[in-house]
């Protein structure tokens, strides 16, 4: 648009798709220019990582449907994709769609439908799960026209896919290379996930959102929003969105400042996050103050679907004399045993696990014949995925299974813990399933009976259910209550991808030993962390932890 005498156009924001999933208040820092010199989080490691390795799944991928599909162009800018869709290219890798005034965007694959191009993604996530529903097409042919109803996958729910997709058909609609209405699969879009064993088609006319809303019209409501957001930022306009903690706050640049003006105003979603805070504001509950001020026994102002009201005014009470976990029970039940092992493993992503660190206690006093207390490691340096992970697997699983035959043998008890089993129980199952056959891998009914036997204790779902934690309940926020601290300063489980790619030499150079070392203290230091938890739980220091009804 030319602007006129005595008008002026107001500056163009292009939003990408990732801007539709993304936080209101993010995308106001992200076009504020007077946000430019703010100070912001360091980069995030995990999502430096999982951002490297989606790039080697889609160039894997890239190079398998080049060698299958004859007529696929390759592109990699706007210019060589309008000559690739000027051609009638059947398929268009790594296409750049012009930019239309109000968004930008690529596809990883455009396949020519009907005189017009059906957008195709590939992600580093899982997109469907064992059952029925799903429409697929082979991972070879990419094309609408051979999908067909897959009866081993139904969908899992991905939203930023289906709005990811829906821009990209805006997109194609308005440089005028989509498919006419008319089309059979005009509105359709295909996504191949991190299996990448075939492709997932998806009708983008279909009401998969509330309301029964098709994915297009809910991504005309969200562009139509970020966009005023993003607009008022650059203009200078009043702000559309406030801060508020929400689960995207973890991994934000912008985090820093939005905590400390949230901090500032004592906001209520630092107890609260998400809908829940939303609501209690509608309501007149601006603050932690005035959470914490409210009668735990009264009807609550709201809803609280996920916990009880009660317990919410108890945290806002804790949050505010900076308690980091306060009790719900005078005495706090933990299974105890005359054998313990602490277990942690340590993972690279969807790639593998690499590390299985066990820790040995004999409270019951050792025997002749016992293993000694202390540490064990069980790891592979090969870089997952790899078929070392079997022997290093195979090795633990053998050494925990002998300490629960000796300790039955002898006639005593036995339990392992973890925090957060959902890790653990991951890995324990899909190594057995990876590796079936193979020397010393267990078969996955008996990993299976290991995982539902109570011996098996979860600490997280302990924390969960007997305490009120005000600043998260992870291992790292949990174990210093109870008096441990990590040896390394940067530990983390963000740090140890970093770690693990310098120790095993992902990046060209040679192994590190030393990262290697590393990983190993912070392994032994978490399970460790699990040991000292679960001591302190059942100690006399339990008693020095307020409990939540005198708060």
């Amino acid at each position: 648009m030319t602007a006129t005498a005595g008008t002026s156009c107001p500056p163009a924001v292009l939003l990408d798709a990732g801007s539709l999933t993304r936080c209101r208040r993010r995308i106001h820092l992200d076009h504020d220019p007077s946000a430019a010199d703010v100070p912001r989080a360091l980069p995030d490691p995990s999502l430096e990582q999982r951002r490297a390795d989606a790039a080697v799944h889609r160039e894997q991928l890239r190079a398998q449907l080049a060698a299958a599909l004859p007529g696929l162009v390759t592109a990699g800018s706007a210019a060589a994709t309008a000559a690739a869709v000027a051609e009638r290219a059947p398929y268009v890798w790594g296409a750049v769609l012009p930019s239309d005034g109000a968004r930008r965007g690529g596809a990883e694959l455009l396949v020519r439908v009907g005189g017009g191009y059906v957008p195709l993604v590939v992600v580093r996530h899982r997109i469907t799960d064992p059952g029925t529903g799903a429409v697929t097409s082979p991972l070879l042919a990419p094309h609408p026209d051979r999908a067909l109803p897959d009866e081993a996958r139904k969908i899992r729910s991905q939203p930023r896919d289906l709005l990811r997709l829906a821009h990209l058909h805006r997109l194609l609609r308005s440089a005028g290379w989509a498919p006419a209405d008319e089309v059979r699969h005009a509105h359709a879009g295909g996504v191949v996930g991190l299996d990448a064993d075939a492709v997932v088609w998806h009708d983008l006319r279909a009401g998969h959102w509330p309301g029964g809303r098709s994915t297009l019209a809910e991504y005309d409501v969200r562009l139509a929003d970020r966009s005023a957001v993003a607009l008022a930022a650059v203009t200078g306009a009043p702000a559309l969105a406030a801060p508020s903690r929400v689960n995207e706050c973890r991994h934000c640049p912008w985090w820093p400042t939005c905590e400390a003006e949230l901090r500032r105003t004592g906001d209520v979603s630092l107890v609260v996050r998400g809908e829940m805070a939303v609501a209690l504001r509608e309501v007149g509950v601006h603050t932690v103050d005035q959470l914490a001020a409210l009668d735990p026994t009264a009807e609550p102002p709201v809803p609280f679907p996920a916990q009880p009201y009660p317990d919410v005014v108890a945290l806002a009470r804790a949050w505010r004399r900076d308690l980091s976990v306060v009790r719900r029970v005078p005495r706090v039940p933990v299974l105890r045993a005359d054998v313990e092992v602490d277990i942690d493993m340590e993972s690279f992503g969807e790639s593998g696990a690499y590390l299985w660190g066990a820790l040995l206690t004999h409270p019951g006093g050792a025997r002749p014949g016992d293993e000694p207390d202390g540490y064990r490691a069980f790891a592979t340096w090969d870089p997952v995925p790899t078929l070392d992970e079997a022997r290093s697997f195979a090795e633990f699983w053998t050494w925990l299974s002998g300490v629960r035959a000796r300790a039955a043998a002898s006639g005593r008890t036995f339990a392992a813990y973890c925090y957060n089993e959902q890790a653990e129980n991951r890995w324990l199952l899909g190594s057995a399933q990876r590796f079936a056959g193979m020397p010393g891998i267990p078969p996955l009914a008996e990993v299976q009976a290991f995982i539902d036997d109570p011996c098996w204790v979860d600490l997280f779902a302990v924390v969960n259910e007997w305490f009120l934690c005000a600043h998260g309940k992870g291992l790292k926020r949990i174990a210093p209550a109870a008096g441990f601290a990590w040896h390394d300063a940067e530990a983390s489980g963000e740090n140890s991808m970093r770690w693990y790619r310098d120790a095993v030499g992902m990046d060209g150079a040679a192994p590190d030993a030393v990262q290697r070392a590393r990983l190993l203290e912070y392994n032994a230091d978490d399970v460790a962390a699990t040991h000292a938890v679960r001591h302190w739980m059942t100690s006399p220091a339990i008693d020095d932890v307020p409990l939540a009804a005198d708060l």
